[in-house]
């Protein structure tokens, strides 16, 4: 698919609305069938049922073959031959026990396989058998999503009836009506709509129907739709309309239409681009001439600025466009808010051919941008030497100075593109001009120093002998403090040039503004040769030392990195030989602690670090910081040479277990990082295996958090306890099923098997492997664990599985517990009386909530402090929810919590608004609308404290009495007060202005708010209501597993919080 539109161009940003994603093709087949020569390694059964021989199938079941035989993919006989439509095969399968239902491991029931194949006789015989027709892939989609992408208009007549809503949305949100319009199957349209398909439901992009229909072109799926009322203007969530999406594939004959319907065809998207824009980036030029022709604005500007022609003299396919637009009075000028026209933008993408035709337009050659940069420096910077050739034939000029008044020759210079750079020379600029600091090209090219430091840099003998004869100052300083012999120091590899300037008295000793000398220098570059003749001429331990004038004047100018530490990092073995026979202390540190046998086993330099070890550098020697030795180095970048050479030259077992200051070992921080070869080098010279960390937490636990599996399997062959618990309770298990990581999980299952090990140990929570792997949501862990016998029994925390899947909306998981544990699981409840039922309810999780419903999920049961899963949603304001359980589940509005609140009361007492009027439109009796909660509050008293207009006046509209009274005595308009003083003056008042009979309630009310506020004894205030008061503890706070603050394992301060967690 071609992106719809690109924002700014020099700097892209994608907003494509990406209108082909994940939606299924016309295709007859969701798997290709087994080939032939796979075919032979099937079961008998299998291979009949290709075959299409009834007579043999049946003969096969009579001898017993498994109907239910499943592939790798899960696949069972069943459904193949519902992906071969064979209606007779599947009557004798079904017949014979096979699963009508069953899953492969897409989640692919034999009704969508039947589906797919367009075989209506198939569906039917499936259908007659009870197959599922909600029944949902892992792209959430049911057979009649597969029938609306495929075509199978039969098939979804007979789905239909069985099915209680037609728009169900798959995980995209897409529904069968958007899938039948992408593919254009108007007698699929036509059937959805008829049976009451929502014209205009939209996806999670806020796409609809008519949109891909658009965009695919499909016009009398176009027609059909507006015809039955959709908008021809929507948008999606960026904003595109049908209009821009035909115009970003052109599209022409739905843009013609839609344009013949009146749509504004200047409209913009997020991005402030018109359908002119869209169509000229993508290079549609029918579209851009019909849009031109119908008046469309071709110079409106979008959010950045551009015009349609500044898209047109960028994109790939718009020379044809960039020629309508300029045809059709296109402003060639035209400044994007950066200061770009649409000559830079030729300029920057090299669009030679259509920088002619906007020259030829009347283009201004040197029109400058923000920084002023014309286009002959935009062409200079990114090497286009036909578009310099152009701009200079034109007239541009070489010495305009653009950014930093630098010249077009300077870009190209600094970009290495020559050609350009002759091109440029060539045209009469004088080489010699400078820039607004006083530079040439040579002079930017020497980094702002002067001819020496120039000649120096580049080794030029010739240069330097005049220079230096000429009297030129060897130890003269640059902008960074560099004398030429520091620049020496880093180029000469031959020594010759520094040779010559320490002959002519250059100061080795003089440091830059970082503190290096040219010692530092030649280390940092490798230079043996040049080390030898500093050395030769002043001793380099002397050069290190810092004079007492230099550490009173300038505590900075002293660099913590020794020239030792620059050869060590950067690999120069022959280097690191010549200081190390100068410089005695081979232990010296850097700011953070580091050796130079350190830094040559980070970097993995085995040479170095022979040399250093050959010399007496300290192996066991600890930073500052991670309190780490060069063996943790080695084995944290997974240098397996130097860790080799490391251990051998130290005390073998002190030195392969040593701790960090974590408590980490070179076998932790090998598993860590997945450094499979450093990991046996350790084992076999007796590490440790089950060695913890402060955390108590082993190489293993690491290694199941990482998922490397070689490097778990290292450690199970040298007897790795997968059953070890950390400071949290938590095994290797626990870790491998939360993170995800199948493999690792698979194999600690198998070594727990080994040793009749029980692996569904609980946390110090109480939570389970299975309990990790549900609430994060993996559901190849689920399916793994759920096969071991021993998951499938109720321990550990009471906060089960269930519950956990569906708080975090993990809808696979939670069917795959209930398919393999039983229905019954939907109706346990936690420590607090909650059933899964509460934890969707709490979250919003309308498809958790769904799927427990459809297995009879108790819908008025209530948790220890009586509230329903409706009064939890409504107290959360989860309409969603709240829509679902008063609609659909027909949830019970009379029950109330220990406090005595409704439903009602509790949404009202949040301030949901929303969810208050939902619960409303179910109530018709009138007393419930005045129940009373324990502070003898009616639901009127509680949305009038809460300003909620709508609420009240809906409430009066129902009959709610305005003259209850409160256990303060209180009625809902005295309610509303912010404080009981307040309340109590508004009675005063209201007593003083409607004077009535000592009988009527209001005296009544009255008097007792007058007494109340002269008796000393003050009893219990509005705003302290027993009902609006915030649980001690929320549902989330107590069930919430994935709510303590999650342990990430790095490789500078790993698990350094106590209470931090691994997910």
């Amino acid at each position: 698919m071609s992106r719809v539109c690109i924002v700014v161009l020099e700097e892209v940003e994608d907003e494509s609305p990406a209108f082909i994603s994940k939606l299924p093709q016309e295709n007859k087949s969701l798997h290709s069938p087994p080939s032939g020569n796979v075919l032979v390694r099937y079961p008998s059964l299998v291979q009949a049922i290709f075959n299409g021989d009834p007579d043999e199938v049946r003969a096969l079941i009579f001898k017993k073959e498994d109907v239910n035989f499943q592939d790798n993919e899960k696949r069972t006989p069943l459904h193949a031959a519902a992906y071969l439509g064979d209606a007779e095969i599947i009557e004798l399968l079904i017949l014979s026990g096979a699963r009508v239902n069953a899953k492969d491991s897409k989640w692919l029931t034999p009704l969508h396989r039947a589906v797919a194949s367009c075989s209506e006789e198939a569906v039917q015989v499936l259908l007659k058998h009870s197959a599922d027709v909600n029944a949902r892939d892992k792209n959430w989609q049911t057979p009649l999503h597969i029938a609306a992408a495929n075509k199978a208009v039969k098939c979804a007549e007979a789905l239909v009836p069985l099915l209680s809503n037609v728009n169900v949305s798959d995980r995209a949100g897409r529904t069968a009506l958007h899938h039948a319009a992408f593919s254009g199957h108007g007698e699929m349209v036509k059937l959805l709509l008829s049976r009451g398909a929502n014209i205009n439901a939209f996806d999670k992009k806020d796409r609809r129907a008519i949109h891909w229909a658009a965009y695919m072109g499909h016009i009398e799926v176009v027609k059909l739709l507006v015809s039955h009322g959709a908008e021809v203007t929507c948008k999606d969530k960026k904003s595109y309309t049908p209009l821009h999406a035909a115009a970003s594939s052109g599209m022409i004959s739905v843009v013609k239409y839609l344009l013949d319907l009146g749509v504004d065809m200047n409209e913009p998207n997020a991005y402030g681009n018109t359908p002119l824009h869209v169509a000229c980036y993508n290079g549609q030029d029918v579209v851009v001439n019909e849009l031109i022709d119908c008046g469309a604005i071709v110079n409106q500007k979008n959010e950045k600025g551009f015009t349609p022609l500044h898209f047109a003299a960028a994109s790939t396919h718009g020379a044809l466009c960039l020629e309508l637009l300029v045809g059709n009075g296109a402003d060639v000028n035209m400044k994007s808010k950066d200061g770009k026209t649409p000559l830079h933008m030729t300029a920057l993408h090299g669009r030679f051919s259509r920088s002619q035709t906007i020259i030829q337009s009347g283009a201004v050659i040197d029109c400058e941008d923000k920084n002023g940069n014309t286009p002959l420096h935009i062409a200079a910077r990114y090497g286009h030497e036909l578009l310099i050739n152009t701009l200079i034939t034109s007239g541009a000029d070489t010495a305009k100075r653009g950014i930093h008044g630098m010249f077009p020759l300077h870009l190209a210079a600094l970009s290495g593109f020559s050609d350009c750079c002759r091109k440029l020379l060539s045209s009469g600029f004088d080489i010699d001009t400078p820039d607004d600091f006083g530079r040439t090209c040579l002079h930017a090219a020497a980094a702002g120093g002067s001819p020496l430091h120039y000649a120096a840099a580049n080794c030029n003998y010739q240069c330097l002998f005049a220079l230096v004869g000429s009297g030129a100052s060897v130890n003269d300083l640059d902008e960074r403090g560099c004398t030429p012999l520091h620049y020496a120091a880093t180029s000469d590899t031959d020594g010759k040039c520094l040779e010559y300037l320490l002959r002519n008295d250059a100061n080795p000793g003089i440091r830059d503004k970082q503190g290096y000398n040219a010692v530092h220098y030649s280390a940092a570059y490798g230079h043996r040769l040049c080390l030898q003749l500093i050395a030769s001429e002043t001793p380099l331990d002397v050069l290190m030392e810092t004079s007492g004038t230099d550490m009173l004047s300038d505590s900075d100018n002293r660099a913590t990195i020794s020239p030792l530490h620059l050869a060590a990092y950067h690999g120069h073995h022959q280097a690191l030989e010549v200081l190390v026979q100068s410089l005695l202390d081979l232990d010296v540190r850097n700011s953070s602690g580091r050796t130079p046998l350190d830094l040559a086993a980070f970097k993995g330099h085995v040479e170095c670090v022979d040399v250093l070890i050959n010399q007496g550098a300290s192996i066991l020697v600890k930073d500052y910081i991670l309190k780490r030795t060069p063996i943790h180095a080695a084995a944290t970048n997974g240098h397996s040479e130097c860790l080799r050479l490391l251990i051998g030259n130290a005390e073998p077992q002190n030195a392969v277990d040593i701790q960090d200051g974590n408590g980490q070992t070179p076998l932790m921080l090998s598993v860590l990082n997945g450094h499979t070869d450093c990991v046996y080098s350790l084992l076999n010279k007796g590490a440790n295996v089950d060695a913890k960390d402060k955390w108590g937490r082993t190489a293993l636990h690491r290694g199941a958090v990482t998922g490397h599996e070689e490097c778990v399997d290292a450690l199970l062959q040298h007897g790795a306890k997968c059953l070890l618990r950390d400071s949290r309770g938590r095994t290797p298990i626990h870790l491998s099923a939360a993170c995800g990581h199948i493999g690792v999980l698979g194999a600690l299952l198998q070594s727990a098997a080994s040793m009749d090990a029980n692996p569904a140990t609980a946390d110090n929570h109480g939570y389970t492997a299975l309990h990790w792997a549900c609430y994060n949501g993996h559901e190849t862990c689920v399916e793994l664990l759920l096969e071991q016998e021993v998951f499938q029994k109720t321990e550990g925390n009471a906060f089960s599985p269930l519950h956990c899947a569906v708080i975090n909306d993990n809808e696979g998981a939670a069917e795959m517990l209930i398919d393999t544990l039983g229905a019954s699981i939907v109706n346990a409840t936690d420590s607090k009386g909650r059933t899964p039922l509460h934890a969707a309810a709490f979250t919003d999780h309308v498809e958790c909530l769904q799927l427990l419903l459809s297995h009879n999920a108790q819908v008025n049961s209530v948790d220890s402090t009586g509230k329903t899963p409706l009064m939890m949603a409504a107290e959360n304001g989860q309409t969603n929810t709240v829509e679902m359980l008063v609609s659909s589940a027909s949830a019970e509005l009379t029950l109330q919590d220990n406090s005595k609140n409704t439903a009602l009361h509790l949404a009202c007492s949040k301030g949901h608004e929303t969810s208050a009027l939902l619960i409303l439109e179910k109530i018709t009796d009138r007393n419930l609308i005045n129940a009373t909660n324990a502070a003898l509050q009616t639901p009127l008293h509680v949305a009038a404290r809460n300003g909620l207009t709508m609420v009240v006046q809906e409430l009066l509209g129902k009959g709610a009495s305005v003259l209850a009274v409160d256990e303060n005595g209180y009625t809902p308009a005295l309610a509303c007060a912010p404080n009981k003083d307040v309340a109590d003056c508004l009675a005063l008042i209201l007593a003083t202005m409607m004077p009535v009979s000592s009988s009527s309630p209001l005296s009544s009310l009255t008097f007792n708010a007058i007494n109340r506020y002269t008796n000393t004894s003050k009893t219990v205030s509005f705003e302290a209501l027993p009902i609006m008061r915030n649980e001690p503890s929320s549902y989330c706070s107590f069930n919430n597993i994935g709510g303590e603050q999650e342990y990430l394992y790095t490789d500078v301060d790993e698990l350094n919080d106590s209470d931090s967690e691994t997910y």
